[in-house]
């Protein structure tokens, strides 16, 4: 008699879009005040769906799961599927720009009118349930289909970044990239952008500025075919790397001089490094006090007990500290004070102005809290960003219009001391 090789169905492992499936019908009679979010990990590129990435994203969900406020499932194409009370909606929406924040780089959110919609779906399970319930089913009935269109969407993805970005980074190229760097005359690729008060009728009064390596000159000098920012933790790396030519060029004077307060970004690990410590040896007190350290929020989230140390012993020193890299979604998540940092940036999104009238006072209100003149809006490259950062009080600006205003100045003070000149003739 032949053995059947196959088993019954109640033994075999379920897949988790089959606990998820099962998880909602039970919740039909119980749906009310539910809600769920879908984390599409599947719709990024293929380097940044490795493990830890993964790991990450579900381990940003353990405070709510450990408070009995939701249940999380993972599905076979990694994407992350979490139902929740609705009472805790806005702990889950600080959970998901988190995430976004891990994968910020990907060229998903290049498209810049769907791509955060795509990454990050939501569901209202007591009033729409029937058709969450129905992609559910769908989940499961049609896994093999899905697993081979997810395939194919993976490959478009990576001819995408290819074709628009370049080559991945890989640990090879970074490893030849950093020894390139030890020796190549960067300061060229040095740029500096200023930070300016705006009055109302658009004379900017420079605060400080920053100064910056340019990735893109520093692409197209030495890595042409390379995709610098494909990997968030290898492009950390090469940032580390770059952090310490600033450190050696502005501890040389006779490299290169900029009069005025100053900010530059550093990572964290690069403020507890020797570098540091020597470049902060070789420097006065007045300079260290002229100076503001830039530091990025993922910096923050991957060693609290790190930035906690690094921001004590900058403070101590006389530096100024500045959280760069915030969006109206995620300013909310940050204390400046709580925080530690003297400034905090958000970038300009023309989103900002569709939002309505209670988002505006939702950021007008977190821009009070955190004092107007210690927010500072960026990437402002026309008077809209300007007009609206005015208006919910933000009290400093950066970005190309800026460079204009500024540029449009000068050139009026010239022709102003030229009239005075004739006059005085």
């Amino acid at each position: 008699m032949a053995v059947s090789t196959s088993q019954p169905t109640h033994h075999r492992r379920r897949t988790q879009e089959q606990l998820l499936l099962e998880y909602m019908q039970r919740l039909e009679s119980r749906r009310v005040g539910r809600k769920a979010v879908r984390i599409n990990i599947s719709e990024l590129m293929p380097a940044n769906k490795r493990d830890h990435h993964i790991r990450a994203a579900v381990n940003s969900f353990e405070g709510l799961v450990s408070d009995l406020q939701g249940q999380l499932f993972t599905l076979n194409n990694q994407d992350l599927f979490f139902v929740y009370k609705s009472d805790a909606h806005y702990r889950v929406e600080d959970v998901g720009q988190k995430i976004k924040f891990l994968f910020g780089d990907d060229t998903l959110f290049d498209e810049k009118d769907d791509g955060e919609a795509r990454f990050i779906q939501w569901f209202d399970v007591e009033h729409d349930y029937d058709d969450v319930l129905s992609q559910i089913q769908d989940m499961v009935e049609d896994k093999p289909v899905e697993a081979k269109a997810q395939t194919r969407s993976n490959v478009r993805a990576q001819l995408k970044a290819r074709q628009d970005h370049g080559s991945p980074l890989t640990p090879d190229i970074l490893g030849r990239a950093v020894k390139a760097l030890k020796r190549t005359d960067l300061s060229n690729l040095v740029r500096r952008q200023f930070i300016c008060s705006i009055s109302k009728k658009l004379i900017p009064k420079q605060i400080f500025s920053e100064v910056y390596i340019s990735i893109n000159d520093l692409r197209q000098t030495m890595l042409p075919d390379i995709n610098l920012t494909s990997n968030r933790w290898l492009f950390q790396h090469l940032t580390e790397s770059l952090d310490r030519r600033i450190l050696s060029m502005l501890a040389k004077s006779d490299q290169f001089s900029f009069s005025g307060d100053i900010s530059f970004n550093v990572n964290v690990s690069t403020i507890l490094s020797p570098e540091f410590m020597q470049f902060d040896e070789s420097i006065s007190a007045a300079r260290r006090g002229s100076m503001v350290l830039e530091v990025q929020p993922l910096d923050i989230f991957s060693d609290l007990g790190a930035f906690l140390f690094a921001r004590e012993f900058v403070r101590e020193k006389g530096y100024r500290l500045c959280l760069d890299g915030l969006t109206h979604q995620t300013m909310s998540m940050f204390d400046r004070t709580r925080v530690g940092v003297d400034y905090m940036k958000i970038h300009w999104d023309s989103e900002l102005i569709d939002g309505g009238q209670e988002a505006l006072d939702r950021l007008t209100a977190l821009i009070d809290e955190a004092g107007k003149e210690t927010v500072i809006m960026t990437r402002c490259d026309n008077r809209e960003a300007v007009d609206f950062g005015r208006s919910v009080g933000i009290g400093m600006f950066q970005g190309h219009f800026v460079e204009h205003l500024i540029a449009e100045d000068d050139r009026r003070r010239q022709l102003l001391k030229l009239k005075h000149n004739i006059e005085r003739s």
